[in-house]
């Protein structure tokens, strides 16, 4: 299929008319604020609350406009899967992501999405994601060495963004990309961050005016590189995999798709994979019987603490595996997902009008106590073949489902497995005496004190 027949126009929709929600239960609080303080203020608290008096639909008003949320398993398959076509995530991330990410993958919808999926995914199978493991070993390596070499306390969050930050640099644009790549960063960093701002406009001095003019320079850069990379400079980097990359037709990507993507693929791949490695490692230092774990399945490798982690070595991994799939279901890295109903649908016995803003929430089914008893408590043994052979397939969701199933999902396990390996094997991480971390729970999770751990040589 040529792509001329899938980029047809974006799909319109008008929002329903306040009284044509009203037969959803639920509270809209405050006349224009709505709901939105207290959702800011705990995300989970607010929604479980909502979920025990109103039910598994309801209704509530965010971020200016009426949304229905739907929870638990089955609404995720009804929304993710979407087998009906009935929900735009282009429509849904939009007024989160449109000005800085524009027409990155996740806000993309049905024919065009599956197209530009396809066409990216060259970059994820078995040849470059050898090349992105043996960059990202690397890296770590060396890193973890920093740290190892400067016990005592740390804050985890910051020096596992800046962790993440340069590994994304190094196996997304290339190990050698130069002296730009602390300015590529600091870009990257302004865009993320005003992606969450609560000023949504580009004032001058606003958060959002700054992420608009790191986008600029993003795009600049990579508009310079893309035939350097199509030429003899291309190397086996994420950014160069997508300037070679083509669609069905054999026709290459444009410049301002692969603009578009590779801005996208840098923010997710860096932000939620802070979030994620920061939880894991957290929960890891709260609870040291399955750091001494862990920490032997690694040394039952039989690496040389200098030697490179190979695919092999990874798969030997199964038991962090379900150590840092326990960590995503306590904290998702994307707690809530969006979408924008396109046509008229019901679910449990409410009819949803065509327009209505609609969101699923992973943070919520990944703590419902009949499907997670003592949701709170940290159980790896939780995702054993056995205990997961009975589960709603939707009951764990971090990485989205259906069409839009995360694509760099196995580059997340990889390089949480690589971390773990090389982590585990040079350091110990533990709590202070009676210090808990205090989360901020939206849009990502992250600690709000950058969660203080103290490390030691192994």
């Amino acid at each position: 299929m040529s792509m001329q027949n899938v980029a047809a126009p974006a799909l319109g929709f008008t929002p329903p008319r306040r009284n044509e929600l009203t037969h959803i239960p639920g509270d809209e609080g405050w006349p224009i604020i709505g709901k939105t303080l207290q959702v800011l203020a705990d995300p989970k608290g607010h929604i479980e609350a909502n979920g025990a008096k109103y039910g598994p639909v309801y209704r509530t008003h965010i971020f200016g406009e009426t949304n229905v949320v739907l929870l638990g398993p089955e609404a995720n398959e009804l929304v993710l899967f979407d087998q009906q076509k009935l929900f735009s995530s282009t429509h849904g991330w939009n007024k989160v992501l449109g000005l800085l990410f524009p027409r990155g993958l996740m806000l993309l919808d049905f024919d065009e999405h599956r197209l530009h999926r396809k066409a990216l995914s060259v970059a994820f199978k078995a040849g470059p994601m050898r090349s992105y493991l043996s960059d990202l070993d690397r890296g770590i390596s060396a890193r973890v060495a920093q740290w190892k070499a400067k016990p005592g306390e740390m804050q985890l969050y910051p020096a596992m963004k800046q962790l993440t930050l340069d590994l994304a640099a190094a196996s997304f644009l290339g190990a050698d990309i130069g002296p730009e790549v602390d300015e590529i960063n600091r870009a990257f960093v302004d865009m993320v961050a005003a992606a969450v701002a609560p000023v949504r406009r580009p004032l001058p001095g606003t958060q959002m005016a700054r992420g608009v003019k790191g986008r600029k320079r993003i795009v600049a850069y990579f508009r310079e590189q893309i035939p350097l990379r199509r030429g003899n400079h291309g190397g086996d980097d994420l950014f160069s995999q997508l300037c070679r990359a083509t669609h069905e037709d054999g026709a290459l990507l444009s410049e301002q798709d692969i603009i578009d993507h590779m801005s996208f693929l840098m923010m997710a791949a860096h932000d939620t994979l802070t979030s994620s490695l920061t939880s894991f490692i957290g929960e890891l230092a709260a609870n040291p019987d399955w750091q001494d774990r862990l920490r032997a399945e690694v040394l039952a490798l039989g690496l040389a603490p200098d030697a490179p982690s190979s695919f092999d070595d990874l798969e030997k991994m199964p038991l962090t595996e379900m150590a840092f799939k326990e960590a995503l279901r306590i904290k998702p890295p994307v707690p809530s997902m969006p979408r924008r109903a396109m046509r008229d649908f019901s679910f449990k016995g409410f009819t949803v009008p065509a327009g209505t803003a609609v969101g699923v929430n992973p943070l919520y089914t990944h703590h419902m106590k009949d499907i997670w008893p003592e949701p709170d408590r940290f159980d790896p043994m939780r995702f054993t073949e056995e205990a997961q052979r009975g589960r709603h397939r939707f009951a764990f969701v971090p990485f989205g489902g259906g069409a839009h199933m995360c694509l760099g999902l196995h580059f997340a396990y990889m390089q949480a497995k690589c971390f773990a390996r090389h982590f585990l094997q040079n350091i110990e991480v533990s709590l202070a005496p009676g210090y808990k971390p205090d989360w901020q729970m939206w849009p990502i999770p992250k600690p709000r004190d950058g969660l203080r751990v103290r490390v030691k040589a192994v």
